[in-house]
């Protein structure tokens, strides 16, 4: 039998680091969304009975059996900060295959965002909803050192989770060279860069472009800057500026689609 392909192993690998497990989803947003994902694996729904009314249509169209539960003893095991608004979703975490399966131009010039070691769920969140928004391909965060999917990451996005590909892979320096491979131009955004942000993207006119953000505070590591084929810096009009990474990927996808034509296409 011959070598497996390597987005076999690479889904392989992700697997062992990141076996499947539960999932709690919270909020009328992020449940009605979820139950109207056919990829979502849904395993028990939690609702009060205010919830289930205005849930009713996507439960039914789900064919799921929710259980009706007193608001004052709500029993899905939540975080008692959550504001799940009567309804929870206990589901698998969502598979969407590897950054080679999901990436591929095959003949388009799509956008991904690289996220190094962004932990905030809320962040991420914000992130996926700007992807949504302006067509990215994917969301690519590594396995360890990132948001893991969560219901508190699913509420931020506000139902991007459910439509937006977020890879999860084992390692962000490898995930680089898998799009590097496929024809991707890498541009890292570092506040003290010199090339501004619109003539980077402009550079990869044409072509797969791959938009990276770091942390906030630590920015982009070192490994990370460096597969970078350029850095970039937002431009602030005062001496000293910054936009937290949420903020910071929105601007770059609104230029890259500027650079692109694709502004106010859907």
């Amino acid at each position: 039998m011959g070598r497996k392909p390597d987005w076999a192993i690479d889904r392989d690998r992700a697997r062992r680091i990141a076996p499947a497990e539960t999932v709690w989803l919270f909020g009328l947003h992020a449940v009605r969304d979820a139950l109207a994902n056919p990829a979502r694996e849904r395993r028990r729904l939690v609702v009060t009975r205010n919830a289930a009314e205005r849930l009713a249509d996507a439960i039914a169209a789900a064919g799921i059996e929710p259980e009706i539960a007193d608001p004052r003893r709500f029993p899905a095991p939540l975080d008692p900060q959550s504001v799940h608004q009567g309804a929870a979703l206990e589901a698998a975490p969502l598979d969407w295959g590897s950054v080679s399966e999901r990436c591929a131009p095959r003949g388009a010039a799509p956008v991904v965002v690289l996220l190094d070691r962004v932990t905030d769920p809320h962040n991420v969140g914000a992130v996926l909803r700007s992807a949504e928004v302006f067509g990215a391909r994917a969301v690519i965060a590594p396995a360890r050192h990132s948001a893991p999917e969560t219901g508190a990451l699913a509420k931020a996005a506000s139902g991007a989770l459910e439509r937006q590909p977020y890879l999860r892979p084992p390692n962000l320096a490898a995930a680089i060279g898998t799009l590097r491979d496929m024809g991707y131009f890498v541009v890292g955004l570092d506040g003290a860069a010199e090339t501004a942000l619109e003539p980077a993207v402009d550079a990869a006119r044409g072509q797969p472009l791959a938009i990276a953000l770091g942390a906030e505070g630590a920015g982009l590591r070192e490994l990370t800057g460096k597969l970078c084929d350029r850095l970039a810096r937002i431009p602030a009009a005062g001496g000293f500026g910054s936009l937290n990474v949420s903020n910071a990927a929105a601007v770059a996808l609104y230029a890259a689609a500027r650079a692109r034509g694709q502004e106010g296409k859907p």
